[in-house]
């Protein structure tokens, strides 16, 4: 399948369709930093920049045209101008784009809030675009968390397939989640209260989305496991597998703040802090050099891993607790240091963490996404 991707953002689509085969015939991205991304994962594949610009024969034909255009107008976190906004109106450019491209396939995204979004008449806009441009279509709300992820991320998908709506049904709706046998109730049960929950600031980003469970951490995902050790990694040194101690919840940054300017000079959006009762342990310290001059390893309340030897001391004062970006990439499905490129003249392993929040935030569910592509693949199979 040969596709086409706008508003790429740092190309959730292609990481998750790289193992269908699948190959992009074009990206499209305004944003620099999201743009360098692509060009040190995808050197040979060609980056548009405004995709209203593309011409129907620019790269040749293509089998599924793929985007999630700009949601701040749409969400309910924003003054929802809807249509009439320069950034909702993308969603219209991207109907204007399939009609020149005319792809069997459409896949589009957007946050939940397009649902009501001018009582509901721009969500009506963009799907009689698509009947007048001949295709049938199907849309279904997926929350990430379902997809194998620890964050609750939900997103609206628009299935596109020109002149047949049941094949684009078939490839959101699943013939067994059709047939009115919910599966059993889980029993009730008294448990603790979720954690933590992650607030940034920025358009559709994690910063509305991101929440994590009560349950330990450590049973529930991988994700947000890391060493008590130096080295900040998730087992310790000189080892390949995991140990009960190394299962702690990942390291909590220093209190002063956090600078998320991309020039050094503090001047970015803050980061809204976790805040979590913490548990004294000895943890060691959350270097990436093996210094130990980092901030301290700290579990956050609830998330103590009972495999541990050491017994945790309670103290009665709060503490800030961040994700890191590699946290995010993790949680958005992307591969560690996926976002940690060379930027403005500093190595990868400078990269400042600003702008890799704001790509991330920004970006689609990448599990999410490989569903989508799997079911496509499967409904074309089947003819």
């Amino acid at each position: 399948m040969r596709y086409g991707s706008v508003c790429s953002g740092i190309e959730a689509a292609s990481v998750a369709w790289h193992g269908l085969g699948w190959r992009a015939a074009f990206t499209s991205e305004i944003d620099p930093f999201p743009r360098a991304v692509l060009a040190h994962h995808y050197p040979t594949v060609p980056c548009h920049g405004d995709f209203t610009t593309i011409r129907g024969d620019e790269y040749g034909p293509i089998d599924l045209l793929v985007g999630g255009t700009p949601c701040q107008s749409f969400s309910v976190a924003g003054l929802r101008a809807g249509l009439a906004d320069d950034r909702g109106n993308l969603a219209l450019e991207f109907l204007r784009l399939a009609q020149r491209t005319r792809p069997r396939w459409l896949v589009w995204e957007n946050v939940p809030g397009v649902l009501s979004s001018g009582g509901g008449r721009d969500f009506g806009s963009i799907l009689g675009g698509l009947v007048e441009l001949g295709y049938g279509f199907a849309y279904r709300v997926l929350d990430a968390q379902y997809f194998g992820v620890a964050q609750r991320r939900r997103r609206v998908f628009v299935a596109g397939h020109l002149g047949d709506w049941r094949r684009a049904a078939a490839v959101l709706f699943e013939r067994a989640s059709m047939c009115w046998h919910p599966a059993p109730r889980r029993a009730s049960r008294e448990r603790t209260a979720g954690a933590a929950a992650a607030r940034t600031r920025g358009g559709g980003g994690l910063g509305t989305d991101a929440e994590l469970d009560g349950a330990l951490i450590p049973a529930l995902c991988p994700t947000l496991r890391a060493g008590g050790n130096s080295t900040g990694g998730d087992r310790p040194p000189g080892t390949d597998v995991d140990t009960a101690d190394s299962l702690i919840v990942a390291h909590a940054l220093r209190g002063e703040g956090f600078d998320a300017s991309e020039d050094g000079t503090g001047r970015g959006t803050p980061l809204v802090p976790v805040v979590a009762h913490t548990f004294q342990t000895q943890c060691g310290h959350a270097t990436e050099d093996g210094t130990g001059r980092g901030s301290p390893l700290v579990p956050v309340a609830h998330a103590f891993d009972a495999r541990q030897s050491a017994v945790p001391q309670p103290i009665s004062c709060m503490r800030v607790r961040r994700l890191t970006p590699r946290e995010c990439e993790r949680l958005q499905g992307f591969p560690d240091h996926y976002t940690a490129i060379p930027w403005r003249n500093r190595p990868a392993s400078e990269c400042p963490d600003g702008p890799r929040y704001k790509a991330l935030g920004n970006s689609m569910a990448v599990p999410v996404m490989r569903w989508i592509g799997e079911r496509i693949a499967a409904v074309d199979q089947a003819g």
